[in-house]
């Protein structure tokens, strides 16, 4: 149990969590804060600070007039029927008593009836506060601590390349290192098997082919279940992954240069016509190669005369003219091609060099267009492109990720800054919207597309990491698995010989909105949902508020059993364990297993106070006394005193006033008040009851359970 009282940020546990998330109930109609214009605002201030404006109803009339509101620095409110009417004078005589009535409930909310210039002001403001934040998208990365893993196969060589393998079921990872080590993982990131590249047979020691080149990339070949693993020998080699038992079946040697980057494309509606696979190379070449009949082979089969994969001599392709067709686009770059993409549906085939004159290059398979050149100093590190979107991502080494249209070259669409070294990777990230940027130094940041904001920056922490040392990264060290596989979205980053595993979001995740009957249940089947930690009724709306162990609450109308506000992340992803209402029924005060307290508006969801924790440990119990002095209880094992009726800040100071310390010898498990006798009863895990009278704060009274004997 860690005391915060003493601690110069009392407050770092709100800092630290995730946001909530409000969602209200369409049926409940327009805010009032949507309805209110600037102009309107103006003519309402007007009518609360001169009382004798234009807008002077005939009832309250003998009031202002009289002495009641002099005093020169006391504020003037106005009560429910003068409300209605300026409101009616403002916006207009078609508003309906029901919106009227929600508005002054919600601005009203200790029940005074009088709403006043001040509390309508504090209101909107938090209103549109929580409007502006929900407004702006949640990054897609979940909030919790990547899973790294180890790669000891790769003998402390980077990983160039990670490729999924979905094809036969469960998902598998394959990661190829720089040395030509393959390892096999499981989902979970448990290596399953490893191998090694087969080397030239003719340096064969000992029975073995010792593989004595870099490897540059890797792709899966879906239909076939392969993978490719282009290297520095100018050739490819073909390894089958489609059983337990991972081998290599074909080698392709003797290509006229380095291929660099692999892109590989066939139907899937119909994975028995011919695919693609392409090839970017050091001189600023694609090669093409057309697998006619992949469900036959890639290759001719011809009688093996040693053990070990098939190899084949590039020059010798023309044998396999049956099998495979090749071609070769030369000069696309003026340096090597370090990404290579392939768009079936433009039939364009998308390349990126860091060169400055030919940094990004569409280019048509047929040659009979005219290519789309970008431009930009230092080139192309890294790119991706999204068909459904049009749009292009490029990062490089001027630590610079750019936003581009598919079909102008000459400026971007936006310039994102923010990285301090090199951009090694970039993925788009459809469903949510948003982008992921890797740099050099293990910087992961979460971009939205449409508003260009930095959504989250993770410093992934790999151990093999030093301080003051760039780590060493393969050529492609993002690995983004999303729609239309059906696993579950995640991102996977290398680095060195580690592997990150990163949970993603699957759908667009904002700051609230409205309950969608897709989110809403047929009826309200509490049981089917997140465990169920507290609930209470509240008479005077009618309502059973729910809090859960996901840290959400709900509010569920006990005539319909619709529910009319939800509240996710309510204390970030702590578990609620107690929730209690004000005197008015109209505030909702929750507790959390972290120690934090926070008092919330039942009419729509907004976040009035947050209370300060005494210690990080669980609140079990809170209890409202009539005058909205709140007392909190739990494992601190003290009493503490919260004004929520005075307060105006967000932030609540606790009153540790109660002469509560060291009087419990155990976790306070339980509180509850009689306000006729003016005295709270609290009980505690060892079995002792004390009763305390409010006018002392003091213990009167300790009840013992009885002792065992011996």
């Amino acid at each position: 149990m860690d005391t915060l009282r003493n601690h110069k940020n009392p407050w770092v546990l709100y800092e630290m969590e995730v946001p909530h998330s409000r969602f209200c109930d369409p049926a409940c109609g327009v805010s009032p804060a949507e309805k209110l214009s600037p102009e309107h605002l103006q003519l309402l201030r007007n009518a609360f600070t001169c009382p004798k404006a234009e807008i002077q109803m005939h009832k309250n009339r003998s009031d202002r007039r009289s002495g009641r509101n002099r005093g020169g620095n006391k504020e003037r409110g106005i009560k429910f029927e003068e409300f209605r009417e300026v409101l009616r004078s403002v916006i207009g005589p078609d508003i309906e008593d029901i919106w009227v009535e929600r508005f002054f409930s919600e601005v009203d909310i200790s029940c005074t009836g009088q709403v006043k210039w001040q509390q309508l002001c504090s209101y909107l403001l938090l209103e549109y506060t929580e409007r502006e934040r929900a407004s702006i998208p949640r990054a897609a990365l979940l909030d919790s601590q990547p899973q790294i893993k180890h790669c000891s196969q790769n003998k402390r060589e980077p990983t160039v390349r990670v490729v999924a393998v979905s094809h036969p079921p469960p998902l598998r990872y394959i990661s190829v290192s720089k040395g030509g080590q393959i390892a096999v993982w499981n989902s979970s990131l448990h290596i399953l098997k490893s191998l090694g590249l087969a080397g030239d047979p003719t340096e064969e020691v000992a029975n073995t082919r010792r593989f004595r080149g870099w490897t540059t990339d890797a792709v899966y070949m879906g239909n076939v279940h392969k993978v490719a693993i282009a290297t520095d020998c100018r050739d490819l080699h073909f390894v089958n992954v489609y059983t337990a038992s991972v081998f290599e079946d074909v080698h392709l040697f003797g290509f006229r240069s380095v291929p660099t980057a692999l892109c590989y494309w066939h139907d899937v509606q119909c994975p028995e016509q011919p695919s693609l696979l392409l090839l970017g190379d050091e001189k600023g070449g694609v090669h093409l190669m057309w697998f006619l009949n992949p469900s036959k082979g890639l290759f001719k089969n011809l009688s093996k005369k040693e053990n070990g994969p098939q190899r084949i001599f590039f020059p010798d392709l023309g044998e396999h003219r049956n099998m495979v067709s090749y071609r070769h686009i030369p000069n696309i770059h003026q340096e090597p091609i370090n990404r290579v993409m392939f768009d079936p549906g433009t039939n364009v085939i998308m390349t990126s060099s860091e060169s400055d004159a030919t940094s990004v290059v569409f280019i048509n398979v047929t040659l009979k267009q005219e290519p789309y050149v970008w431009k930009f100093k230092q080139g192309a590190k890294c790119f991706d492109y999204n068909a459904s979107l049009q749009l292009m991502v490029t990062g490089g080494c001027d630590r610079v990720v750019r936003l581009w249209t598919r079909f102008v070259t000459t400026r971007p669409v936006a310039t994102l800054l923010g990285h301090l070294t090199t951009v090694l990777d970039v993925a788009i990230y459809q469903p949510v919207g948003q982008i992921f940027s890797y740099s050099r130094d293990a910087e992961l940041r979460v971009w939205d597309i449409s508003s260009h904001h930095c959504l989250k920056t993770v410093c992934l922490q790999f151990p093999c990491q030093q301080p003051g040392r760039i780590p060493e990264h393969g050529n492609f060290p993002l690995l983004l698995v999303s729609p239309p596989l059906s696993e579950p979205s995640h991102l996977v980053v290398g680095c060195k010989d580690y592997l990150a595993l990163l949970s993603l979001a699957e759908t667009r995740r904002g700051g609230g909105g409205l309950l969608t009957d897709e989110g809403r249940e047929p009826e309200p089947n509490i049981g089917s949902g997140p465990a169920l930690s507290c609930a209470l009724y509240n008479s005077a709306l009618r309502q059973v508020v729910t809090g859960h162990a996901d840290s959400s609450v709900s509010l569920w109308d006990i005539e319909s059993g619709r529910r009319r506000l939800q509240i996710l992340n309510a204390h970030g992803e702590e578990e609620l364990t107690c929730m209690a209402l004000d005197s008015s029924h109209r505030r909702l005060i929750t507790g959390a297993r972290n120690g934090t307290i926070k008092v919330w508006n039942l009419l729509n969801g907004l976040n009035l106070h947050k209370l300060e924790p005494v210690t990080n440990s669980e609140v079990t119990g809170l209890t409202c006394l009539h005058d909205n002095q709140l007392l909190a209880v739990g494992w601190s094992q003290r009493i503490a005193q919260y004004d929520i009726a005075a307060a105006k800040d967000l932030y609540v100071r606790a009153d540790m006033s109660w002469k509560s310390s060291s009087v419990h010898k155990s976790d306070i498990l339980a509180v509850c008040q009689c306000s006729a006798l003016g005295v709270v009863a609290t009980a505690s895990h060892d079995g002792e009851v004390i009763i305390w009278r409010l006018e002392t704060q003091g213990p009167v009274l300790h009840l013992h359970g009885p002792t065992q004997r011996g």
